[in-house]
């Protein structure tokens, strides 16, 4: 690298780094200077002021020569006051510049950051790879769907649940035979086909009584 971002990397690029810094510790240091060099050149004037205030009517000469140190130690003082001014001004300019290259870098490192992180990618890329995932979703849905259809098990046939079940009422209708020796009236209308059942309505009590003396005769020849 070079320029500004040879800065970050080895020895010499380290020291380049801490150069604004080493600039600024070195004109602070200069500045402190200058600050307590003021401050001593305006106790020198306000000493070669009350000298002459108090030779002023005494000891004309003296008063003079302490104004004229006086006028010395002013001179002194504004170009010192002018010297601590342009350090000022050149410390704000380095931390400035300073603040400005490390956010420079910074920038070009989230820039970099980015050109990794985003690769091949593309807004195409991401468009097909965004149909992709939902012809998946599509997918998955479908097959839930068929799935969810079928049928487990074999499918049941009215026709033979309804022949069992008419199988087992003849069960326990023979079952009470056995038992009780006749059948109940109830059950005996129970076991009459349908249409039988609408053509004989009025007459089921005659039916009955023709089946209970089938069954009679049955268990007597059951008895012989």
């Amino acid at each position: 690298m070079s320029g500004i971002w040879g800065w970050f990397g080895g020895g010499a690029a380290q020291k380049q780094k801490n150069n604004p810094k080493n600039a600024i510790l070195g004109l602070r240091a200069q500045l402190d200077m200058l600050q307590k060099r003021e401050k001593h050149l305006q106790k020198q004037i306000e000493e070669q002021e009350a000298i002459a205030r108090a030779n002023v009517t005494t000891n004309k000469n003296a008063a003079k020569m302490a104004l004229r140190r006086k006028k010395g130690h002013e001179f002194a003082l504004e170009q010192t006051m002018g010297q601590i001014e342009k350090l000022e001004q050149q410390i704000n300019a380095i931390e400035s510049a300073n603040i400005n290259r490390e956010t420079l870098a910074a920038m070009e490192r989230a820039g970099e950051a980015l050109k990794q992180i985003h690769g091949k990618l593309t807004p195409e890329t991401v468009d097909e790879t965004m149909a992709k995932l939902q012809e998946q979703n599509q997918l998955s849905e479908e097959i839930v769907e068929a799935m969810n259809s079928v049928q487990v098990g074999h499918p049941i046939d009215d026709m033979e649940l309804e022949e069992e079940f008419e199988a087992l009422q003849q069960e326990q209708l023979d079952q009470k035979m056995l038992e009780t020796g006749t059948v109940p009236v109830s059950d005996a209308i129970q076991r009459l086909p349908a249409a039988a059942n609408g053509e004989l309505k009025g007459k089921a009590p005659a039916v009955v009584d023709d089946e209970e003396e089938e069954l009679r005769k049955l268990q007597a020849e059951m008895a012989m």
